[in-house]
């Protein structure tokens, strides 16, 4: 298979329940390997390195991100199905995508892709990237690597994850090989070191599907040297020789230098649409690769045993090696050498785990290999997610909206939920509660499912603003509504009718810097707006006057009618400075934004638009 090398001595066998087949690569954080779970699925497990395991930032960091990872689903990226962040070196199994890198392809064995499989490529990063966001992660490095083609559409691998690099030490971050990003595909947000946001994913994906089509790297590639390529990104125009003519206007988009210019991931599947190349059920890549992707699954059924030939023989064991928990064994980050040959090999010890269930799954790609010529791709943004075991009915999965009641009258609270496929003792809703001065964002773990109660969550405050201030409300529940294409959440006496709701971002008009002078004219009242998804801080309020500098952050909730957002928190304390309760903002005729206050009788107020 390709990409897949042998294990060598330094090598464990086994992490966690997982048999190592052979290294898949190595990267800024760790190693990645082919293995089997004892189920029989195929997985990737990626190792993180031992200096960076000592490091609690980057511990702490990784955790956070793994369980932001879980809820980015399965239907275009790469589930996370398993992991063990305590572990003293730590881990993270995800599925196993049976197809080759966009990078494999466009540079050996086929070349640039035609102009129907790149409008399909766009369509499924774009519907990727939605789905990342949509939970508050940027993926950051995303690259043709980053790619890979399966026969009903690409798949992004190591979403999220990266962004752990970002709490290593100076130190640490200064080794070779740790910077994060490639710098032929990284923003200018990048290569400037400026704060990161969903847009720098973006302004990747121009330049992914700018040498999908063209076979070029739009702003050069290293042969021509680090800092020259990051010069160009971040001050020249993209090259977009050989992208046909048809594709230029979306592309370039994508590669504009202003981050608040760029087409948002929605903005780009409207535009797109779920294409085809002739008919709705026609493959979206050539039939040369499609028979390529046959061969990939084949391979990958017959690879069980590690590449080095050295099959284990029945009633023995491969030397195992499991992950010690933190706080145990060497300063190496692994346990005393076993008697295997090898002075580095690791011993079997017990780990502290926290264990997620595993959907077990058959490997699908076998209809690849049984009859590539009979196979029929859907065109890509129609059918159903692949639930993957999952207890999820499929017609709970997705964004939930409403306001809530209580005894038949509204509280002025709206509700927010995200709901995705999972297990029985598992994460599978998250949510958000917006009051008129606080916002609360809870995890939601399913209890019980069934068509009478629908579904049964035991939920966990996750942030609370101001701190102290959300409870859990106790058990949830979310049951099939009376109205269709509708749910009822219900909670310690409150329901609410939710509705559908897009994975929203904050709208163009709204975004820049807006002003308005301090009410006794000493200073300035500044409200920036970026782009960012629900749930994301994305309003920022600097007030300069003859109290000193205060500053504030607001999370973005809705952009329906008005922009919602949550009561701010202070950043940068001044004296009289103080947290401001929920706000709405809208675009008034003149062009003006105009902020309205929520359950107080403060006056509206009135900005400019600066920059």
């Amino acid at each position: 298979m390709d990409g897949l090398k042998g294990l060598t001595a330094e090598d464990p066998r086994t992490i966690g329940d997982y048999r190592l087949l052979g290294r898949l690569g190595t990267g800024g954080m760790g190693r990645v390997y082919l293995a089997r779970s004892e189920g029989g699925r195929t997985v990737a497990v990626k190792l993180v390195k031992a200096e960076l395991a000592v490091e609690q930032e980057f511990r702490d960091r990784f955790r956070a991100e793994v369980e932001a990872a879980r809820r980015v689903g399965g239907r275009w990226t790469a589930p996370v199905l398993d992991a063990d962040t305590e572990a003293q070196v730590p881990w993270v199994a995800t599925g196993y995508i049976a197809g080759p890198s966009l990078s494999e392809v466009v540079e050996g064995t086929y070349g640039p892709l035609p102009e129907y499989s790149v409008k399909r490529l766009a369509y499924g990063l774009s519907s990727a990237l939605l789905d990342i966001h949509g939970v508050g992660l940027v993926h950051r490095d995303l690259k043709p690597s980053n790619v890979l083609l399966t026969i009903d559409g690409p798949r992004v691998i190591d979403f999220g994850i990266a962004r752990a690099l970002d709490a290593v030490s100076e130190h640490t971050q200064t080794q070779a090989g740790m910077v994060v990003g490639s710098p032929s595909f990284m923003s200018p947000e990048q290569v400037r070191g400026e704060r990161i946001t969903p847009a720098s994913d973006v302004f990747c994906l121009g330049s992914v599907l700018a040498y999908a089509a063209s076979g070029r790297m739009p702003f050069g590639s290293l042969v021509s040297g680090v800092h020259s390529v990051m010069f160009r990104v971040a001050e020249s125009d993209p090259d977009l020789d050989g992208v046909p003519e048809a594709l230029r206007e979306l592309i370039g988009g994508c590669l504009s230098k202003s981050a608040a210019e760029r087409p948002a991931p929605e903005e780009l599947i409207s535009v797109i649409g779920p294409v085809s190349s002739g008919g709705a059920a026609a493959p979206w890549l050539p039939a040369e690769l499609i028979a390529r992707l046959g061969q990939h699954a084949v391979q990958l059924l017959d690879t069980d045993t590690p590449p080095s030939g050295q099959r284990a023989r029945p009633g023995r064991a491969e030397p195992p090696t499991t992950i010690l928990p933190a706080g145990s064994g060497s300063g190496s980050g692994y346990g005393p050498a076993a008697s295997t040959g090898s002075d580095s090999a690791p011993v079997p010890a017990p780990a502290r785990r926290r264990r997620w269930p595993l959907a077990l799954g058959a490997v699908a790609v076998v209809i690849a290999a049984a009859g590539v010529a009979a196979v029929a791709v859907p065109a890509l943004g129609g059918g159903a997610q692949d639930e993957g075991g999952s207890d999820i009915p499929a017609d709970y999965v997705g964004t939930w909206t409403g306001d809530v009641e209580r005894d038949g009258v509204p509280t002025g609270q709206q509700r927010r939920f995200v709901i995705s496929h999972g297990s029985v003792g598992e994460v599978v809703a998250n949510s958000i509660s917006l009051g008129a001065t606080y916002q609360c964002k809870s995890d939601g773990k399913l209890v019980s499912v069934s068509a009478a109660e629908g579904l049964r969550l035991d939920t966990t405050v996750v942030k609370s603003t101001p701190e102290g201030r959300c409870s859990a409300l106790g058990e949830h529940s979310l049951k099939r509504g009376p109205q269709k294409n509708t749910l009822v959440w219900s909670a310690a006496g409150r329901t609410a009718t939710l509705r559908p709701a897009g994975h929203e971002v904050v709208p163009t008009a709204y975004l820049g810097t807006w002003e308005r002078p301090n009410a006794d004219g000493v200073g300035t009242q500044r409200v920036t707006i970026e782009r960012t998804p629900v749930g994301s801080p994305a309003v920022t309020i600097d007030v300069q006057g003859s109290g000193g500098h205060c500053t504030a952050r607001a999370d973005f909730y809705s952009a329906e009618g008005k922009l919602s957002v949550g009561p701010s928190v202070v950043q940068r304390p001044a004296p009289g400075c103080a947290a401001s309760s929920s706000s709405l903002f809208r675009i008034a005729g003149d062009g003006s934004l105009v902020r309205e206050f929520r359950g107080n009788d403060k006056q509206p107020r009135t900005y400019t638009k600066v920059q």
